[in-house]
């Protein structure tokens, strides 16, 4: 009696251990490099020392924050596609799905910070615009960078509950809440002298952006 054989198709997951690594070591580096900068950074959640010393608008474009930024789209990508793979929707192995997440996350990033400027400047608060959006990317970049060892684990292990990915993006959106505390907190002065022209930009760039978004995604779905 011959037995039966099924093909056994393995995933490709090479891509994916050599992005690891190096986003691991990328934050390696960083670290290296910015020992007292990073130690600072990985308090964020506890303490607003980091941001209050580190607002200059120079820091936005430090090799610091370049390098983690380049973590963070890598980290939310990975955590986009495994949310996706957990609700049945693609695969986690998807090379090319990953390409293409992190290049529209890539996008959409540097865009809205382009209109932003653009707005900023017409609404005379490029000041304020600058150091409001420092914020942003130092709370964003530490959501992510606390999502990669996460991401590590969710892709190398299959049956993740669903309450896995939903929980975490129930933490991310209580980080960035709480980063818009601070921030408010923070440049509370410049923010009542300028109060209307502030309620219109974060209308316009912070709630419409991710609204039409959640709309384009929930109909391309449906």
């Amino acid at each position: 009696m011959i037995e039966q054989l099924t093909p056994r198709i393995l995933e490709n997951k090479d891509w994916a251990t050599l992005l690891f690594v190096v986003t691991f070591a990328v934050v390696a580096m960083t670290k290296s490099a910015y020992e007292t900068r990073f130690s600072e950074f990985s308090k964020l959640i506890f303490s607003d020392k980091y941001a209050k010393i580190y607002r200059d608008n120079n820091n936005l474009k430090s090799s610091f924050t370049i390098g983690l930024f380049f973590v963070q789209v890598i980290s939310f990508a990975f955590f986009i596609q495994l949310t996706m793979h957990i609700f049945g929707y693609a695969s986690k192995t998807d090379w090319i799905l990953f390409i293409q997440i992190a290049t529209f996350l890539l996008y959409f990033i540097l865009a809205k910070y382009l209109i932003e400027k653009i707005v900023a400047t017409s609404f005379n608060i490029d000041d304020f615009a600058d150091l409001f959006n420092l914020q942003k990317v130092t709370y964003r970049t530490y959501i992510g960078v606390l999502i990669l060892p996460i991401n590590a684990v969710l892709f190398y292990y299959d049956n993740i509950p669903k309450i896995i990915p939903l929980a975490i993006i129930g933490v991310s959106l209580c980080l960035s809440l709480y980063s818009y505390f601070i921030s408010i907190k923070t440049y509370q002065n410049v923010i009542f002298g300028k109060l209307f022209y502030f309620i219109l930009y974060l209308c316009a760039l912070e709630i419409a952006p991710y609204y039409f978004l959640y709309y384009w995604i929930t109909k391309g779905s449906a």
